[in-house]
């Protein structure tokens, strides 16, 4: 490889958002760089929850990775959530018009498959064993960035648009000076991969709110099940010091919880005592951010994998084949950051106000408690739970008052019983 090149785009980052964003770019007729640090082509995330949320399936359905995804073993994921007020189990064929399922499939299986599609579009140069070390500026405008690969020597990457797909801590977002706002979360996070293991529910994935402990069970491919655990922080002690007896007595404590003690624990017992929030404005002239890189918040609610695939086709969208002409670039980036905004900002507060381990707010406990004991308002929280509504889709006057409705007449049916 020469050691001046010239692209259309220059991703940085070759996992979930990097990929996709370098598919959709090469479809348009893109050059693209595909920069990677890590040498292995079978490379994947360690820690993730593996449940990408159906409001992500139809970017998946329109890359063309839903069979490949599935041949993998990939599960469509459905789940049941359980409440102080019982188990809110949505219809299995939705009511609404969102998607039916996302998928569930551990890291080391999704990644390749997703750089694969990447490597063989027409179009992209993938670069693994190479890292960003500096971005090129030239007028306040970022044109392209200085990678190094492995060897130590040195790469000068020209592009019209440079990608930063490097997750929540991001290297490119660093040197572009878009710093992280950071919001405090009040759980921590331990989890492990169990085979064998047969749940109440059946295929479907559980969550349990405990509040404000969380625990939840996802099944994915080859018979493995993704069992974790979000403890307040006053619990870390107690869970540091023997973290797979802390994980027993919590899934023997639960309601429709599976019994660990009958299955396989096929890995190490892990955890992560710090995840905050982090937020970033998503662009600058020359640059934008996707994925993580982007938005990294509390993994509870698995809306990492699935915002990687969206927020990737977002800005191909809005940038289209501007990559050529800087002022119609620019407007592109600012129409990405609008949309980026106006789909995720209302979630994304949500979920860091609710990661500090408050109790439930009112209107939580109105929707809560009402979709426990009526199909169409669990049905509405799935919408909501899946990404597939924003906030105020979700708490739309129609659907309080259903809420209040349904609740109102379990207070009287409860009445007249007793």
């Amino acid at each position: 490889m020469p050691d001046h090149v010239r692209y259309d785009v220059a991703i940085v980052g070759a996992s979930i958002s990097g990929c996709v964003a370098a598919i959709l770019f090469g479809r348009k007729g893109a050059r693209v760089a595909l920069v990677e640090r890590a040498q292995d082509p079978a490379a994947y995330k360690k820690v993730c929850t593996h449940y990408i949320q159906p409001s992500a399936t139809p970017t998946i359905e329109r890359l063309g990775l839903a069979t490949a995804i599935e041949m993998a073993g990939g599960l469509r994921n459905e789940v049941e959530l359980f409440t102080r007020w019982g188990w809110v189990v949505p219809p299995p064929t939705p009511l609404t018009g969102r998607p039916a399922y996302g998928y569930s499939i551990r890291r080391q299986m999704l990644d390749p498959i997703v750089r694969r599609t990447a490597v063989a579009t027409s179009g992209v140069d993938f670069m693994p064993g190479f890292s960003a070390r500096e971005l090129l500026i030239n007028d306040d405008r970022i044109n392209g960035i200085l990678a190094e690969g492995s060897d130590g020597l040195q790469r000068k990457i020209e592009a019209g648009l440079v990608v930063g797909a490097d997750g929540r801590q991001s290297r490119i977002a660093e040197l572009a000076g878009l710093d992280a706002k950071v919001k405090p979360n009040g759980r921590f996070f331990y989890f492990a991969y169990y085979r064998n293991l047969p749940l109440k529910s059946g295929p479907r994935s559980q969550i349990w709110f405990l509040e404000p402990d969380i625990a939840y069970a996802f099944p994915n491919d080859d018979d493995i099940t993704l069992v974790a655990a979000m403890p307040e922080r006053a619990k870390l002690s107690e869970w540091k010091a023997d973290p797979e007896a802390a994980m027993r007595r919590l899934f023997d404590s639960l309601a429709k919880g599976p019994d660990l003690g009958r299955a396989e624990r096929v890995s190490p017992m892990m955890g992560v005592v710090e995840y905050p929030n982090l937020i970033r404005k998503t662009f600058r002239r020359g640059l934008a951010l996707v994925g993580d890189a982007a938005l990294s918040i509390d993994p509870l609610w698995g809306v990492g994998c699935g915002w990687a695939f969206q927020s990737a086709e977002w800005l191909a969208e809005a940038v289209d084949g501007t990559w050529r002409t800087p002022g119609a670039l620019d407007r592109g980036l600012g129409a990405y950051g609008r949309r980026h905004r106006r789909e995720l900002a209302g979630h994304e507060f949500l979920i860091s106000d609710f990661s500090t381990g408050r109790p439930y707010n009112p209107l939580e406990r109105l929707m809560f408690s009402a979709a426990a004991r009526d199909p169409i308002c669990a049905d509405h929280l799935a919408a909501f739970g899946s990404r597939s509504i924003g906030v105020s889709a979700f708490l739309r006057p129609s659907a309080l008052m259903r809420a209040m409705w349904v609740n109102a007449r379990h207070a009287a049916a409860a009445h007249g019983n007793s």
